[in-house]
């Protein structure tokens, strides 16, 4: 008989549309899934959870990050997006042994875990070979959380190469099914960053091994060559196409995605900060896209989902207050707490292919769920559940993570992990990273991991990139 769990006394958010946004409601699950959600259930046989002080809602879902770049943390804290091109990829991506990016993989998982992330699409493209493929997806393999694997080849400018054999292999072996916690997708290289033509295969490809899509489409300037539009025009976008972004796409093309019933996903943090453009949110919202939300890259940015949520809100109810005038005279706010909550949990699930499974808490779904700390001084007393999430939230509340049923952090520790071990493993894969960047040929004398450290950007302005794809189109 599957294991029982009872969930006693917590604040409940389902978000299901059927509850309100914090309910003193049982959770009863049996194995992974939750077989029932009332105000008293009496389940003599099972294992009780006491969620006293707890808020108890899904666990959230990031759509977009490229996670093999952990040990590159705060590297491009006060750079550009250029300059991130230019020293993340162009400096150490080819240096990265497959040893490498799984430990990046791996601890990237895990701390996207301890933060209540209990779903996560690693839009990889750190890939040069078929064993860094293979390494990047057991680092997600070996994390106790929901992951999908988004391969994507080595990322040049442009990179035309062939993936059909490596990703056949992939889907044959590893991810031959899609009902374990770890599945695949393909990042696409896309028109932003590579030719129309190669796009197009790729994205027959995908269909072919019935892949979802996930592709970069109005990243600053380099959006600005209609990415959206002409994969349009070829009939590349459906509803298992993710644009990420779209800072700097046409109405028009949202539209398109619209019509196409496409999902987006917004990294609001790292568009603000490296200059991608304002978050699309408002945007998508008036095309009639509930857009789902991400993190990006931990080399710029932070890895939770609460400083997200907030980024996204404060960003856009910034643009929808400017030049209303006196704010006294204004009568409500446009986009709400609950809005972003939902980007980050069935937003994010439908956006991965997984809101029959997760993403609310309903009866037959799969049990993925996060615990936070109400008593917690930062938030205490707790009056609007979704307001403290969306507001005021922060990884420290997490008290318990469960994934598919199953505790992968309890009581604040995560479980079955060796965090010291790995982290010095870490350590280790960041100090070769360093020494293998400083040994290159013409190296940047001046690289460094502690800020000092701002590379040129070279030839990777966005008009450079457009005028390179253009000429790879006509070749």
């Amino acid at each position: 008989m599957p294991r029982k769990m009872l969930i006693k006394n917590g604040l409940v958010v389902t978000l299901d549309g059927l509850r309100g946004d914090g309910e003193k409601l049982d959770i009863l699950l049996e194995g992974s899934r939750i077989v029932a959600i009332d105000p008293k259930i009496e389940a003599g046989e099972a294992e009780i959870v006491d969620a006293s002080n707890m808020l108890v809602m899904p666990g959230f879902v990031d759509t977009h990050r490229h996670t093999w770049q952990t040990m590159l943390r705060g590297l491009a804290s006060d750079w550009s997006l250029a300059q991130y091109a230019k020293g993340a990829h162009a400096t150490f991506k080819h240096l990265y042994a497959p040893s490498d990016i799984y430990l990046g993989n791996l601890l990237g998982r895990i701390e996207a875990l301890s933060s209540g992330i209990t779903t996560m699409l690693d839009w990889s493209h750190g890939i040069s070979s078929p064993e860094h493929a293979d390494a990047a997806a057991q680092g997600l393999i070996d994390a106790p959380g929901r992951s999908v694997f988004g391969y994507s080849a080595h990322f040049g400018f442009p990179n035309n190469t062939p993936i059909d054999e490596d990703l056949r292999r992939l889907r044959e072996t590893i991810f031959s099914g899609d009902d374990g916690l770890v599945t695949l997708a393909l990042g696409l290289r896309g028109p932003q960053y590579t030719s129309i033509e190669r796009t197009e295969a790729d994205v027959r490809l995908a269909r072919d091994l019935d892949l979802n899509v996930t592709v970069h489409g109005g990243s600053a300037g380099w959006g600005r060559n209609r990415p959206v539009g002409r994969m349009f025009e070829r009939g590349l976008l459906d509803h298992r196409t993710t644009v990420v972004h779209c800072n700097t796409i046409g109405d028009d093309e949202i539209a398109m995605m619209g019509d196409c019933g496409c999902t987006a996903s917004v990294s609001p943090f790292v568009e603000i900060q490296m200059g991608f453009g304002w978050p699309a949110t408002g945007r998508l919202l008036a095309g009639g896209i509930r857009p789902s939300l991400s993190i990006d890259t931990c080399t710029a940015v932070c890895g939770d989902m609460f400083r997200t949520m907030n980024t996204a809100l404060i960003a856009q109810r910034g643009l929808d207050n400017e030049g209303k005038g006196s704010a006294p005279d204004q009568r409500g706010l446009d986009l709400r707490c609950r809005d972003v909550v939902e980007f980050a949990t069935i937003e994010g699930a439908r956006a991965c292919g997984l809101d029959r499974r997760i993403g609310t808490l309903e009866v037959g779904k799969e049990a993925d769920l996060i615990f936070l700390k109400m008593d917690d001084p930062t938030v205490f007393p707790v009056n609007y559940p979704l307001g403290m999430v969306a507001i005021s939230g922060h990884p420290g509340l997490v008290d318990s993570v469960m994934v598919a049923g199953q505790f992968v952090k309890r009581g604040g520790q995560l479980i079955g992990v060796d965090l010291p071990q790995l982290q010095a493993l870490g350590v280790e894969s960041r100090e070769r990273l360093v020494t293998r960047a400083k040994a290159q040929h013409e190296a940047d004398l001046a690289l460094a991991l502690d800020g000092s450290w701002h590379p040129p950007t070279a030839d990777y302005t966005a008009a450079a990139v457009t005028g390179r794809n253009t000429a790879t189109s006509r070749s």
